[in-house]
């Protein structure tokens, strides 16, 4: 917009954008009063708010220093919409205070676009333009939310706004690189995309079939997705079986770019040299998962299955402590590992930690030790990974049942994606 002054004067361009942000916005309360039947208007909408705007543009600019016109049509303005809102609440019992704000809004556009960078009135136009139209997305939304949603956000809130800053960012244990703030940074970090795909699982999408789970799954623990997958498949016919295979190995290649995106936040040049074998591993994992499912449209076996969902939520308190417990623990095994048996014991401990929670041992050495080497880094991280992939299968082989149909497409599609990891793992060593 400010390459528009240099041609054109600048009392028109304001003038132009005033008028056509007031026109949108009362467009946008229009077209939402027409779709609502028996709703009464006792103010227009599009004119209206059109005329409002310019109004508070006209006042501006007539004393554009003291104010004092603005500010006394603005209190004019504010009578106004107080006796029209005593009027409907009287004789129509509609008490929604949303037209009346909007309105005192749009009064306020004039001395923003004239004062304020484009990029904050266009965004406080686009703002208001969202926030009318989700009026009934907002209303579905609440009903679905569980009864302690609102206090689940003020946990993470409370985990990443509040407890963080206030920790210390010294080491409390001698020699080892530990420190109050590391530990729970890595928390944080972790909780937020645990808590960002819960939300997406939860209230986008909801009504989402089981691959769609899987790929939302993958993204805060891929071992609770498959867990819950193979339970759920006990009562899935022989012709689904592929199906929920490939909806665990979807959640096995969400793992990959969860681990791709934790690695980037933490050690860039961790990241430089280890995604393009989480990347192939990804892809092959996807692969895998398009072959059983195309197998089993063509067999005849996708019925609209549902979704895995257990119906807990990741961002916990005993959850986070749990993880901040495992890196304290991993730390101190990698270090006194390292001191005692060296690299050869590293990865010795990279295989054992695929058995439990693998992200914090791997975050531990993207940030932990500081004298273990990027390749170091990068081979014990592929190869817990490829230990947590295996004991994952012995999940799904173990929650699905000695008599599931799922047992030998398990065994295929799991052994293809350990068979590939373990290729790249030989790659990765000889060059």
């Amino acid at each position: 917009m400010e390459k528009l002054y240099e041609y054109l004067p600048r009392e028109l361009v304001t003038f132009v954008l005033v008028t056509v942000f007031s026109l949108l916005i009362g467009l946008s309360l229009r077209r939402i009063s027409l779709k609502r039947e028996g709703e009464t208007m006792l103010f227009g909408t599009d004119r209206t708010f059109t005329f409002i705007g310019i109004l508070g543009y006209l006042l501006y600019i007539l004393d554009p220093v003291d104010y004092r016109l603005f500010m006394g049509g603005g209190l004019i303005l504010g009578l106004l919409l107080a006796l029209n809102y005593y009027a409907k609440q009287s004789q129509f019992h509609v008490f929604g205070l949303t037209t009346i704000v909007i309105a005192l809004i749009t009064y306020c556009i004039a001395p923003i676009v004239a004062t304020q960078p484009s990029w904050f009135y266009v965004m406080l136009v686009v703002t208001v333009l969202l926030f009318t139209e989700l009026k009934h997305t907002f209303t579905e939304l609440a009903q679905r939310m569980k009864n302690d949603e609102m206090i689940t956000l003020a946990k993470f809130l409370a985990i990443s706004g509040i407890i963080l800053p206030m920790l210390p960012d010294k080491n409390f244990i001698p020699g080892i690189n530990l420190t109050p703030y590391t530990i729970w940074l890595t928390t944080v970090v972790v909780s937020g995309i645990s808590y960002l795909s819960y939300l997406l699982k939860r209230y986008v999408f909801h009504e989402s079939g089981i691959l769609v789970s899987g790929i939302v799954g993958g993204l805060y623990s891929s071992t609770a997705t498959i867990s819950v997958l193979a339970r759920k498949s006990r009562a899935a016919s022989a012709q689904e079986a592929p199906e929920y295979v490939a909806a665990m190995l979807l959640a096995v290649s969400m793992m990959f770019l969860r681990f791709l995106i934790l690695i980037g936040i933490f050690s860039l040049t961790t990241l430089a040299v280890i995604y393009p074998y989480l990347l192939i591993m990804s892809l092959v994992s996807g692969g895998a998962a398009w072959y059983l499912h195309v197998r089993c449209r063509r067999a005849g076996g996708v019925t609209g299955a549902e979704g895995a969902d257990d119906g807990s939520n990741p961002l916990e308190f005993k959850v986070a402590l749990i993880f901040a417990v495992l890196f304290v623990v991993f730390t101190v095994l990698t270090h006194y590992t390292l001191v005692y048996a060296g690299t050869g014991g590293l990865t010795l401990l990279s295989f054992v930690s695929g058995v439990s929670d693998i992200t914090p041992f791997i975050l531990n050495l993207l940030q932990g030790t500081g004298s273990v080497a990027v390749l170091v880094i990068t081979a014990c991280s592929l190869q817990a990974i490829v230990s947590n992939i295996a004991v994952n299968m012995c999940y799904a082989l173990f929650f699905a049942g000695r008599k599931s149909p799922l047992r030998r497409w398990i065994l295929r599609g799991f052994g293809c994606v350990i068979a590939a990891n373990l290729c790249l793992l030989l790659v990765f060593y000889l060059f």
